[in-house]
């Protein structure tokens, strides 16, 4: 890890961190979405995907869990968080149920125009879902997921929790087309007439707080991926013939990265220790800034390595290739302007203080 972007305080990790993180150490980034699933299953199976809670008080050792899978895989870390998100909702929008021993589970809440499922019956403790879901990673080889649905009046979003070992479920194997992020296995599931429970009522799955948690995790991630290509880079730099030989190029370089690093480690530390200080407030403008700066951060860092590295990394450095690759996709989960128009518009409207120092 690239030292020069870790707190100064030190933390200690739990049992599940530190076993986490000699399973990575091992573990080179899968080419298929099935290994990425079984490796996802595994660490399931022994407990490794047992997180502090959102705004529990540990919010940063949840992200710090988050950052060190990214900075291994994307394509893992992309199920990892899908599926501990998952976990969190479940518990803070109250369910009971309990969840099944060794389920793996998505969280598939995106709503395409041409892509909406419809609960299409509905009895007192069980709906049925008709339509079709895309962007649903790992959608191949998880046990369960959590989506937002819609009754037929239009009205919703509901979330639907569904097993997807059910014969009203069907995974298309068109939709991804993308080389990054390929192991995510990324593509469109058709529900006819599968059997599902609603969790929580109409726009419970947005209302609630830790709707921008989740949000501000993600760029945890983004975040992870910056800091592997960072590595890749100092890796090089610091090599005893690139000492001997000197190059300011580089060194500018990674002067530039440890910067954007930097500020975006600030940034993720402070938005955590307000989360947890403030668990149940308006997050929305926080999550977007932190977002916003791990994508600008990703972008300033991809930038600076490839230019100081060349061609000879993208084809010869297989770990650099293929998170180059991969890190460029997954950050276009982002939404991009319109984020900033929306922290545009409430600074506008004198929604946003904290500019002093």
């Amino acid at each position: 890890m690239l030292t020069v972007a870790t707190p100064d305080e030190h933390h200690e990790a739990s049992e599940v961190d530190t076993r986490r993180g000699q399973l990575l150490a091992g573990l080179s980034p899968a080419a298929d979405s099935n290994k990425v699933a079984q490796t996802l299953t595994a660490w399931v199976r022994v407990g490794l995907d047992q997180l502090p809670q959102p705004a529990d008080g540990a919010t940063l050792q949840r992200w710090r869990a988050l950052s060190e899978v990214a900075s291994h895989d994307l394509s893992l870390a992309k199920l990892f968080e899908s599926h501990v998100d998952a976990l969190a909702i479940l518990k803070e929008l109250g369910d009971t149920d309990v969840v099944p021993t060794g389920s793996t589970w998505g969280v598939w809440a995106a709503e395409p125009p041409d892509a909406r499922v419809i609960i299409s019956a509905r009895k007192p403790e069980r709906v049925t879902l008709t339509g079709k879901k895309s962007w649903c990673s790992g959608a191949a080889h998880l046990s369960h997921a959590l989506l937002t649905v819609w009754a037929a009046d239009g009205s919703g979003p509901f979330l639907a929790k569904v097993s997807l070992k059910q014969d009203g479920v069907s995974v298309s194997l068109d939709g991804w087309n993308a080389v990054g992020m390929a192991a995510t296995g990324s593509v469109d599931v058709h529900f006819c007439a599968a059997s599902a429970t609603l969790v929580g009522n109409a726009g419970a799955y947005l209302d609630r707080p830790g709707f921008w948690h989740g949000g501000a995790g993600i760029a945890a991630c983004w975040y992870g991926g910056a800091l592997r290509l960072a590595q890749c880079l100092r890796d090089v730099v610091s090599s005893p013939a690139a000492r001997a030989g000197g190059n300011d190029v580089r060194h500018a370089a990674l002067g530039k990265v440890d910067l954007a690093l930097h500020q975006t480690a600030a940034m993720l530390r402070a938005a955590a220790m307000w989360i947890d200080a403030h668990p149940r407030d308006d997050a929305s403008v926080l999550a977007l800034r932190v977002r916003m700066g791990a994508e600008e951060c990703a972008v300033q860092v991809l930038h600076q390595t490839g230019r100081a590295l060349g061609a000879a990394s993208f084809c010869k450095d297989a770990g650099y290739a293929r998170m180059a690759a991969d890190l460029p996709v997954f950050i276009r989960q982002s939404g991009g302007e319109r984020d900033a128009i929306a922290v545009g518009e409430r600074a506008a409207s004198g929604g946003v203080r904290g500019w002093e120092l």
